[in-house]
């Protein structure tokens, strides 16, 4: 996809996917957003974009599908979890981008303890 048009107004998917990945990282047992990737001090300097793990594409009726890839904290019920990062995605999308998200699928790839 390269570019949301909305109102006349142009927004890079990558704007897009920085607003999913903040909105979901605030969700009080979110861990990481994104694929999990190398543990450790080269973790640390890796330079995966802050955006993989997120994907975005728009549906037949010209809503979003969001697909976010966390890791969440240990000792939370997941499925309550995955609706907080679902509206906190929603609410964040709508807000600041204009855009109307249809659905948001949560995979969650892992548990820190």
């Amino acid at each position: 996809m390269k570019e949301l048009n909305i109102e006349g107004m142009s927004i890079s998917p990558g704007v897009v996917e920085t607003i999913i990945s903040i909105a979901a990282s605030e969700v009080d047992g979110v861990a990481s957003v994104g694929v999990s990737g190398p543990s450790g001090l080269l973790g640390k300097f890796s330079k995966q974009p802050a955006s993989q793990g997120i994907e975005i594409s728009v549906n037949e009726d010209n809503t979003l599908h969001v697909a976010v890839r966390v890791d969440v904290k240990g000792g939370y019920v997941l499925p309550e979890l995955a609706a907080s990062i679902r509206q906190a995605v929603a609410d964040a999308v709508s807000t600041q981008a204009g855009l109307t998200v249809g659905d948001v699928d949560v995979y969650i790839d892992g548990i820190q303890f």
